[in-house]
């Protein structure tokens, strides 16, 4: 087992810096890195925007976290904060919230959740300039009993310093205090009653806000929970989905490029162009990079890490590190298939050397050689094997025996 990975290893840095088994040269070996940089960062990039082609969970529905902030506060004031994100100061050359929910369309694949929509509907019709003034003078209210609860602090902390003053017989004149002793707690009274009455004037401001038409049927709509749990049931069901959908996306960005870049190599082995060959190895390697990261972060993120983590989150409760232990199990399964595939499938050595005999070739580099030649005068190979029935020798990697057509399958391990 691990001389044959040892063995692969060997094969690809082989493949990797030779060009027809000779090394390739410092400069050339560094114009290849950086032309397989440049073309890696491409791909990421390429990868990237092809991941948020398809609308997100929180693009189809724009509503959600507001709604659910709303659904999960227990204020008493949380219809107005609702109500008043609706009203934004500033309004010149503004979309719409629904045209700004429905801007998410452009360019993606995907739609906006209707409900979602409704809701930017309800949040348009309170956004007027009368329920804006109404704001505006909330805050200029709220600033005022801001500005008289600092005065009210300032008094009392040089109240103690006043009645010193006072005891001492120092001159008014000469006080460092705003405000006399005599006159502090006049003071505080005057600024608490004005503080009690921009209350009660907000008061009556916000109740003015939440009794206008607009605002009674949009807390209405909120307070539907079947319209919520629709939206929070479609949130969940897109977010389960989405990694899913990225990596399929981001598959049907790298296949083509892995297909082409491997037809390209299988071809320029069989016609031996060397520097085409190298570059093709190099673009397979580096379009397989990412391709395999982003397979592991799906498995990190995804439907089976979801799949997992539901079962034993039933099964075992709060023993959740558990799926740890299931992936430090199944990512080796995983990898071991994929070496498998490439090995059977895609490089497979019987398959190059019957190729390569049929031609020629030898059996390791392709270069033609001479038929009763042992090893090959290009890279050194040993052509032969004896076969395990006759004991004589045959030719390496072929399926049966030239001499009594016994399979090699045992004897080319």
């Amino acid at each position: 087992m691990f001389a044959r990975i040892r063995r692969l290893l060997s094969q690809f840095f082989s493949k990797s810096r030779t060009i027809n088994n000779e090394p390739l040269n410092k400069v050339s070996l560094i114009v290849i890195i950086l032309i397989d940089i440049f073309i890696l960062i491409n791909v990421f990039t390429g990868l990237d925007d092809i991941s948020r082609w398809y609308i997100s969970p929180t693009q189809a529905y724009p509503c959600y976290s507001e709604w659910q902030n709303y659904q999960t506060k227990t204020t008493k004031d949380k219809d107005y904060e609702i109500v008043r994100l609706s009203l934004p100061y500033n309004t010149n050359n503004q979309l719409s919230f629904q045209q700004n929910y429905q801007q998410a369309e452009v360019g993606h694949l995907g739609k906006v959740s209707q409900t979602c929509l409704q809701y930017a509907d309800y949040k348009d019709r309170i956004n007027n300039r009368e329920k804006q003034q109404i704001i505006k003078t909330i805050d200029q209210k709220q600033s005022q009993i801001s500005t008289l609860e600092q005065a009210n602090r300032t008094i009392r902390t040089q109240y103690d310093s006043t009645l010193l003053e006072k005891i001492a017989g120092q001159n008014r004149e000469q006080s460092i205090n705003q405000v006399g002793a005599e006159k502090a707690k006049q003071a505080l009274e005057q600024n608490n009653r004005q503080i009690s009455t921009r209350k009660a004037e907000i008061s009556t401001l916000k109740n003015e806000l939440l009794s206008k038409p607009e605002s009674v049927s949009f807390i209405a709509f909120l307070q539907d929970q079947n319209q919520f749990n629709s939206v929070e049931k479609g949130y969940k069901q897109a977010s389960f989905w989405y990694p899913s959908i990225q990596l399929a996306f981001q598959s049907l960005f790298l296949l083509p490029l892995i297909l082409v870049a491997l037809l390209v190599y299988k071809f320029t082995q069989r016609r031996r162009y060397g520097l085409i060959s190298l570059i093709s190895w190099h673009l397979l390697v580096i379009f397989f990079i990412p391709l395999i990261l982003k397979i592991f972060e799906f498995l990190q993120v995804g439907v089976i890490f979801q799949f997992l983590f539901d079962i034993i989150s039933t099964l075992f409760g709060g023993l959740l590190f558990l799926i740890n232990y299931v992936y430090i199990l199944l990512i080796p399964l995983i990898g071991f298939g994929i070496i498998q595939f490439f090995q059977k499938f895609v490089f497979n050595a019987k398959v190059q050397a019957a190729s390569r005999f049929q031609k020629s070739g030898c059996v390791n580099c392709a270069k033609t050689i001479r038929h009763h030649d042992t090893y090959c005068p290009h890279c050194g190979y040993y052509q032969q094997v004896e076969c395990q029935n006759c004991h004589n020798l045959t030719y390496k990697h072929l399926s049966y025996c030239k001499h009594c057509g016994t399979s090699q399958d045992s004897s080319n391990l």
